[in-house]
């Protein structure tokens, strides 16, 4: 490992920054962080993708490894725990990253994998702060994402000038709090999502005009951003992805594999992660998550 020492401060102008996974997320992050006039080195498995970056300043690295080699800062927006674990400790980031550099797994991982993956890391003399979101590729591209982080305090304070370049941090906690929140979060959307479907589905079926009792209950107690954003796509019926049914599944199983490690009972996720089992099983699994309203429907023959 390289032993050179990173700064603890370092104005944005001066932060070198490494993202690694520049997808639907990583692209409007690295994005900013670019525009926000950081040194930012990117890594994407298939190139192409990072180099959609190069005519904004960003410098494409051919490996994980060679991304992170001069940074300060090392930001993972990767598919799930298995793929962090692998970039971090299979493909030589760990080998390559600088004494004292700081790890920001802004991924949605399970709780025990970021612990897991700070533990290591600390050994090392690496940094490490979990860092989910919340607020989509829309939040991304505004800088208005929801940040839950979990780590030491003195690391989040060192990430705090670039997080609000993002969006909102919160220090929720410890190791794997950040994604401990996240999978809160996670439940909230899944379960209401479905909540808002099966209404608007029932109003429909009973002769009501689903777009007049949105406006009608709009204000009141059950107004919500997913009534709002999720029931408008309803409505339209407009199920393109932003995010996925595969990926709002993949969130229910890590909160419930989570929920049984430390003996909680989650009976309401368990029911909607069986739902939005089905609706992936039944061909939906690439649709934005709001298609859970497609099973629903089709489960009451109002396809």
């Amino acid at each position: 490992m390289n032993t050179s020492p990173a700064p603890t401060t370092a104005s944005l102008s001066s932060l070198r920054v490494a993202v690694l996974g520049i997808g639907m997320m990583g692209f409007p992050v690295a994005r900013r962080l670019c525009e926000a006039g950081c040194q930012v080195s990117v890594w994407n498995r298939s190139r192409s993708k990072a180099e959609r970056l190069q005519p904004m300043g960003a410098t494409v690295a051919d490996t994980p490894a060679l991304s992170v080699a001069r940074a300060d800062i090392v930001i993972t927006l990767l598919e799930d725990g298995g793929v962090v674990e692998d970039v971090l400790f299979r493909q030589g980031v760990c080998e390559a990253l600088r004494a004292g550099a700081l790890v920001v797994d802004m991924s949605s991982i399970q709780p025990r994998q970021a612990r897991d993956h700070a533990a290591r890391l600390a050994a090392l003399g690496v940094h490490h702060v979990d860092a989910p979101v919340s607020g989509g590729t829309v939040g991304a591209e505004q800088g208005t994402l929801a940040i839950m982080a979990g780590g030491k305090p003195a690391d989040f304070e060192r990430v705090r000038p670039l997080f609000e370049v993002l969006g909102k941090p919160v220090h929720v906690g410890p190791h794997g709090a950040g994604q401990l929140a996240k999978l809160a979060n996670q439940m909230i959307v899944g379960i209401t999502i479905g909540a808002v479907a099966e209404a608007l589905l029932l109003c429909e079926k009973g002769g009501a005009d689903m777009a007049r009792v949105k406006e009608a209950i709009t204000g009141g107690f059950a107004d919500s951003r997913i009534l709002q954003v999720h029931g408008q796509r309803m409505i339209e019926r407009d199920f393109t992805k932003r995010g996925a049914v595969a990926v709002q599944l993949k969130d229910m199983r890590n909160a419930l594999t989570t929920a049984n490690e430390i003996g909680f009972e989650a009976p309401i996720t368990q029911l909607f992660e069986q739902l939005f089992a089905q609706a992936a099983d039944h061909g939906l699994a690439d649709l934005d998550h709001s298609a859970l309203f497609v099973e629903l429907a089709s489960r009451n023959g109002m396809t």
